[in-house]
């Protein structure tokens, strides 16, 4: 089966092909491959509405199924945020450093106790149907955790640094790619929509 993820991300187009490699029936491609895409305003108020959006965008542009995800960290200190509003949470063009700066900043005086946080990842699959118009299919998955006191660990990208899942003393960045594609909040969502992708 022919996939277009779509994303531009370097980082998730790399975790999506580590953790779908041994799925040899599925042949990927992102929007680095089709750079005339414009790009998409996610506007909607959740995570799978934003992720829905992507992929009907995509999959009409490329008349090919497409697999689109919309994730983010919801700290339950800061009210649920960045929540949507993740990659843009310190502004349009924000680094990684300067998201992190952020959520450190306004949990700063926060007890371990309280900084409990959860990574949340909706991903939608839209084939596209001669008979049907399009199949939609949307799934979530949802990895608990909490939120560390300062910046530990180099692997990952985005806020892993700082996020320790449960049960582990380490952060994303520090666990390494092959445990946390094991356990993440998006891998959790891909092995969901890989069962309805192989069904």
């Amino acid at each position: 089966m022919k996939l277009v993820l779509a994303t531009q991300n370097s980082g998730k187009i790399s975790e999506f092909r580590q953790i779908l490699a041994d799925k040899s029936c599925i042949s990927m491609r992102s929007l680095l491959d089709y750079p005339t895409i414009p790009d998409i305003n996610e506007n909607r108020s959740t995570f799978a509405g934003n992720s829905i959006k992507k992929a009907i965008e995509v999959s009409k542009h490329t008349d090919t199924a497409t697999l689109a995800d919309d994730s983010g960290l919801e700290v339950d200190a800061l009210n649920g945020n960045p929540g949507i509003l993740s990659a843009r949470y310190a502004g349009k063009n924000a680094t990684s450093d300067q998201l992190i700066s952020k959520v450190l900043k306004e949990l700063e005086g926060t007890p371990d106790t309280k900084r409990t946080a959860r990574f949340r990842c909706a991903i939608a699959l839209v084939i596209p149907s001669c008979t049907d118009g399009m199949v939609i299919e949307v799934v979530e998955g949802i990895c608990e955790g909490k939120i560390t006191f300062q910046k530990q660990g180099e692997d990952g990208f985005g806020y892993d640094p700082i996020f320790v899942p449960l049960g582990y003393n380490q952060t994303f960045a520090e666990l390494g790619t092959e445990i946390k594609n094991k356990i993440s909040h998006r891998a959790k969502a891909l092995k969901l929509i890989t069962k309805i992708i192989l069904a």
